[in-house]
């Protein structure tokens, strides 16, 4: 792989250690990868950001010195930052978290803590009344990134057009420090056009979005999708799409006719007609808890609602409110008999939609989720709409809790039963 003078000095470790680890993870990626030389990157995203999954391994991450060269995002922690005592985390998990935040933020990595940094407001500005459009978190078309979580990969490049390979931790950060990353895979115009159309015959809304990305690794392989619906998906359903995808295949983008930059069907080899009931066979398939995919298996009643996988955008906490209420008025119930949580962006903590949500007995923690926290561990039987959190939950838990995918709608309602 070709390196510039300077990019040869930084391997050779004339600026020092951290540079150069650095620069021999992004070499050593490239090499493997075919990767004729590096490209400057716009922004990283960075996880194994909680202490649950990277365990000691920090450490490392402490040793490094010096500042990231972009803006860089970190994914979720194992708690949320300030009410990580109602979460009843203990104190030793909670000075390790500290720690593993401290090590990153040394670096110059801004400790927004989500997994949607897409949806990140403009600094000094007030979430409710401000575009996203204008954010300087979220990606514009054409520009090369770093970013690992699978869900913020594909939807930064399918849905914002951005350029990115489903990046590790370790290269993410290695990305973060150089401002570079190999030319390779997504960066590639080529590599992202699109192969197989699926063709969806009817409409669809809410966790069939979920099922469809859970499901379109099985359909398509490696090969990159073309989606055709009826009507014009919105954003909160095209991240679901993205989490489904990312939680099971190995595809890095998709588009959608008429709404995401690149879809074209110039490329187009086959053809797909993917029905409704086979979207409702797989909901109800899932039911049996995520057998498969790491639980136990069998049915059972759900001992928690949980939404948020990724984390929930403002329209999304508007939505849950409106069922909150007309589920509350239906049932008589002016608060959930199963303990509910909700997991957002801290952007959007002090909204007064939060208040109202948590009115309704609904926890609503932000800089983590159920999948990366110790918290949720208890819980044997989680009821999500989530394809994501389906997937990940039993995989990620010492229990391998049992998991239901199904509608925002019945998992309120279930929630108030």
């Amino acid at each position: 792989m070709y390196l510039t003078s300077e990019e040869e000095r930084i391997y050779e470790g004339e600026r020092g250690w951290t540079l150069q680890k650095a620069m021999q993870i992004l070499v050593a990626i490239g090499e493997l990868n075919g990767a004729e030389r590096l490209i400057p990157i716009k922004s990283a995203h960075v996880s194994g950001a909680s202490y649950k999954t990277i365990g000691d391994a920090y450490e490392f991450v402490e040793r490094l010195q010096g500042r990231v060269a972009v803006r860089t995002t970190l994914n979720p922690v194992g708690m949320d930052l300030e009410r990580w005592r109602e979460m009843l985390i203990d104190e030793d998990f909670a000075k390790k978290q500290r720690a593993v935040l401290s090590a990153y933020e040394k670096l110059g990595i801004l400790a927004e803590c989500t997994c949607v940094p897409y949806e990140i407001p403009p600094p000094r500005s007030h979430p409710l009344e401000t575009s996203l459009a204008s954010s300087p978190f979220r990606p514009r078309e054409g520009e090369h990134i770093a970013w690992s979580e699978s869900s913020a990969v594909i939807f930064a490049n399918s849905v914002l057009g951005a350029r990115t390979n489903m990046e590790g931790a370790p290269s993410a950060l290695a990305a973060a420090l150089l401002g570079k990353t190999p030319l390779y895979g997504l960066h590639i115009p080529e590599n992202r056009n699109a192969t197989v159309k699926l063709l969806i015959c009817d409409e669809i809304s809410d966790a069939d979005f979920g099922a469809l990305g859970l499901l379109t690794g099985e359909i398509v392989g490696d090969s990159v999708p073309l989606f055709e619906f009826k009507g014009i998906p919105s954003e909160d359903e095209l991240k679901q799409l993205a989490a489904g995808i990312g939680a099971t295949g190995s595809v890095g983008i998709f588009h959608v006719k008429g709404v995401t930059p690149e879809a074209k069907e110039d490329m187009i080899s086959e053809v797909v007609h993917v029905e409704r009931s086979q979207l409702r066979d797989f909901l109800e398939s899932c039911g049996d808890a995520g057998a498969g995919v790491g639980s136990s298996g069998g049915g059972g009643e759900p001992d928690v609602v949980a939404i948020g996988c990724p984390h929930c955008s403002l329209n999304e906490l508007r939505r849950i409110y409106k069922i909150l209420k007309e589920e509350s008025k239906r049932s008589r119930r002016s608060k959930v008999a199963l303990p509910f949580f909700i997991f957002t962006a801290r952007a959007f903590r002090g909204s007064e939609i939060v208040r109202r949500i948590e009115n309704f007995g609904v926890k609503v923690f932000c800089d983590t989720c159920f999948v990366v926290s110790p918290a949720f561990e208890r819980f044997s039987c989680i009821l999500t709409n989530s394809g994501k959190m389906w997937r990940y939950a039993p995989l990620l838990s010492q229990r391998r809790p049992k998991v239901i995918l199904a509608s925002t709608e019945e998992c309120v309602k279930r929630a108030f039963s």
